[in-house]
């Protein structure tokens, strides 16, 4: 296989992680993100740290606890791969349903990603989430 190919299916897994990640976080699903997070995992962002994969795991009870729901969309992302490791960042926009009243607290985020290629594929060793700006966004729920 060429290395340009190889490239671009190594790109492809890559981003296959992050939108895995979101789905995990929408769908409240633990079994996703153990599918795309090292045991060794390391999660940072506004006023939390999370080390090791099921500490991490326990951010998704956290988010059905704080919002009736969430829907992550994620936006560009750019990679650099070297070997069995990679860095990048990952662009996304997070809605968070709250619970007591009919609005979103809507973040956009970039993250800072690193992986490492394991038996069964790319997994995040680090994911730091930048905020970079927040909004509140009246909105009318049909759940």
């Amino acid at each position: 296989m060429s290395d340009s190919l190889t490239r671009l299916i190594d790109e492809a897994a890559l981003r296959r992680t992050a939108d895995v990640y979101a789905r995990g976080a929408d769908q409240k699903d633990k079994e996703l993100w153990v599918s795309v997070l090292a045991s060794d995992c390391r999660i940072e962002g506004p006023g939390f740290v999370t080390e090791g994969r099921e500490a991490t795991l326990q951010s998704i009870d956290a988010l059905g606890a704080m919002f009736r729901a969430t829907f992550h969309r994620v936006h560009n992302q750019t990679v650099m791969i070297e070997g069995d490791g990679a860095s990048g960042e990952t662009y996304c926009t997070a809605d968070h349903l709250l619970n007591d009243k009919d609005q979103l607290l809507r973040w956009t985020i970039r993250y800072h990603d690193e992986w490492r290629r394991e038996e069964d594929g790319w997994r995040f060793t680090k994911r730091r989430l930048e905020l970079l700006w927040e909004e509140m966004v009246p909105v009318t729920v049909r759940l």
